[in-house]
């Protein structure tokens, strides 16, 4: 182990290769939920280094654990205990290569900050439209890996859709030069959308080719008290009937998910939540004209009220308090870690079976433990709910995780398949759902994940027990 160490800092230079000191950002999760101890971490500053660092550790037999912003929420970028795997970090692989304005797309390193490419595409006058709480944080690289969704996949699709083309270092070491802008090639088996949403178990992606899209003229939000998760799903068929492409984001938050922002976060006024059960923030991104989207919106929201659909909404006035209103959406996952330990489910189901399945999933926990609290928000039009269960008020949260996570999971779970849904939608498998997989995958397809990890990383060496289990 020694003489890889020593081999790595010969090739990165041995600043880039740590072992000693406070190396908890690499070897702790986002969440706390694990803490593993790396033989190193190495960092290295090109493609070529990355193929050089996975030599080395094919040739030494070493796992290889790749990391972009260790942003994670299901362990998969963390290594183990064993203190015998290389955390391969990409955060120094972080340019932005080059913007076609022509062909409308942007080519970028894995560890390129979400929240800087956003930026760099607006300075070119164009919309990079992934976006999620963590962007001022989280990587490319790290995106593509687990094929990150956000609030506005119901126009623009998740991270597979905005990919064109990829850079990425194979388990042998090779590098495949993919970084194409074409959005016809039919000339093979897509390797693309293969990588993408492989947590790091097929390649490493080093460098992508991804969708630009035109600055929208004018874009609105606004915020919906709504009576029943029924009426939030006719809203969203609403929404689509009224503005088209235009619904660019539409997330729904119930009562207690905004109390907990309330709570912890009172300086954020959350509106309208405290004689509502659920809430919904939509987004109108309009090509014309605000005035274009301002009406609307307004005619949207007249017909849902009529209807009963919503009960009060209000329109933000400005950019600063469209912002707030995301704020407050994007704080419910920091107000959950300040009320104490909890467990997160990430799943989707038909948008049509969301009010029976969320019916029927919270009167099974609350059958089952007396007092549990529901965290439900998310992403509802595309289908995906963060259905998170806290610990009831005054328990012991480290207690209630260590009895409880098994017997909860199984029952969410259990529920997402009955309702034809998915246990996870856009967070991946990483370790913490490595286990529950073969319950709830096709058998058929699982044999056939397995049978492709072997065929493209046959030694096992890039990060193990995340996705699959090796045979």
């Amino acid at each position: 182990m020694t003489d890889l160490i020593a081999q790595l800092r010969q090739l990165l230079g041995a600043p880039h290769v740590l072992t000693d000191g406070d190396l908890s950002a690499y070897e702790q999760d986002w969440r706390k939920r694990s803490h593993g101890k790396a033989l190193c971490v190495a960092r290295p500053g090109s493609t070529a280094e990355v193929a050089a660092v996975v030599k080395a550790c094919v040739d030494a037999g070493v796992s290889i654990v790749p990391q972009g912003g260790n942003t994670g929420m299901v362990v998969g970028s963390t290594p183990d205990t064993s203190g015998t795997q290389v955390v391969l970090s990409l955060q120094r692989l972080n340019a932005v290569r080059a913007i076609d304005p022509g062909n409308s797309t942007v080519t970028v390193e894995a560890g390129c900050i979400l929240q800087q490419l956003q930026q760099a595409a607006e300075q070119a006058g164009f919309l990079f439209p992934l976006s999620l709480g963590a962007e001022g944080s989280c990587t490319i690289g790290g995106n593509l890996s687990t094929n990150a969704g956000g609030t506005q996949v119901v126009r623009y699709g998740n991270a597979r859709e905005l990919c064109l083309g990829l850079e990425v270092v194979t388990a042998d070491g090779d590098i495949w030069n993919g970084l194409s802008g074409l959005r016809k090639d039919n000339t093979g088996y897509d390797l693309r959308d293969l990588f993408v949403g492989s947590e790091g178990t097929l390649g490493i992606i080093t460098a992508a080719t991804m969708k630009l899209f035109p600055l929208p003229a004018a874009s609105l939000t606004a915020w919906a008290a709504v009576p029943s998760m029924e009426q939030a799903v006719a809203l969203l068929g609403l929404g689509h009937r009224y503005l088209g492409a235009g619904l660019t984001g539409f997330e729904v938050m119930n009562q207690f998910s905004l109390s907990l922002v309330d709570k912890h976060y009172p300086h954020l006024r959350v509106p309208l939540f405290r004689d509502t059960p659920w809430c919904v923030l939509l987004e109108n991104s309009d090509s014309e004209s605000e005035e274009h989207a301002r009406t609307r919106f307004e005619a949207l929201l007249e017909e849902a009220m009529e209807k009963g659909l919503v009960t009060d909404a209000v329109v933000a006035e400005s950019i600063s308090q469209a912002r707030n209103l995301w704020h407050i959406r994007e704080s419910i996952t920091l107000a959950q870690a300040e009320e104490g330990l909890n467990l997160k489910h990430d799943i989707s189901v038909p948008i049509s079976a969301i009010p029976a399945f969320v019916a029927e999933t919270d009167a099974l926990l609350a059958q089952h433990i007396p007092g549990v609290r529901m965290v439900d928000f998310g992403h509802l039009g595309d289908g995906n709910l963060h259905y998170n269960v806290q610990t009831p008020e005054g328990g012991d949260a480290a207690a209630f995780l260590r009895e409880y996570e098994p017997q909860v999971n199984k029952i969410v779970y259990d529920s997402v398949c009955r309702h034809g849904g998915s246990i996870s939608a856009e967070h991946g498998v990483g370790s913490l759902k490595v286990d529950s997989l073969p319950k709830y995958k096709d058998p058929v397809a699982l044999a056939l994940m397995s049978r492709i990890k072997h065929a493209l990383d046959p030694k096992g060496l890039l990060n193990p027990g995340r996705v699959i289990r090796a045979d």
